[in-house]
């Protein structure tokens, strides 16, 4: 039992890198780039993804959720740009916005939409057989 939960841990590291990298390496800003100055997207090796927005007038949009409760993924486009859907099983996305001309928020969402581009289907299979792979070791 000892050892299953290590192998678990160092899966669940490679599962976390593997997404991080694949993530990053097909993020598209150029979706956002009239709104959004900045933007930082982590998956982290204790299982949380993470991804934050600094829009041009100052406002920051911050996303998180436990891998754990990741539920399915959708993606709405081409293999050369479209958006990613990562959908939770419940409102387990936290949300919450800073400087916004509204006032800050918090609340929670059942996804989070990150814009991809030059991604193949095989690929997204895959960041889908991982993240299911954490929630079934």
């Amino acid at each position: 039992m000892l050892l299953w939960a290590f192998s678990f841990r160092d899966s669940l590291e490679e599962y976390a890198e593997f997404l991080q990298k694949s993530l990053i390496e097909h993020y598209d800003s150029s979706q956002e780039s009239k709104l959004v100055k900045k933007y930082e997207l982590n998956v982290t090796n204790n299982g949380f993804c993470r991804y934050k927005r600094y829009f041009n007038n100052g406002k920051v949009e911050y996303f998180a959720f436990k891998l754990a409760k990741f539920k399915d993924l959708d993606y709405y486009g081409t293999a050369s740009s479209g958006q990613l859907f990562l959908r939770t099983k419940i409102d387990d996305v936290i949300v919450q916005t800073y400087n916004d001309k509204k006032g800050d928020v918090d609340s929670m969402a059942a996804c989070i939409v990150i814009p991809l581009k030059n991604i193949e289907a095989e690929d997204l299979n895959i960041m889908k057989e991982r993240l299911t792979k954490i929630n079934n070791p």
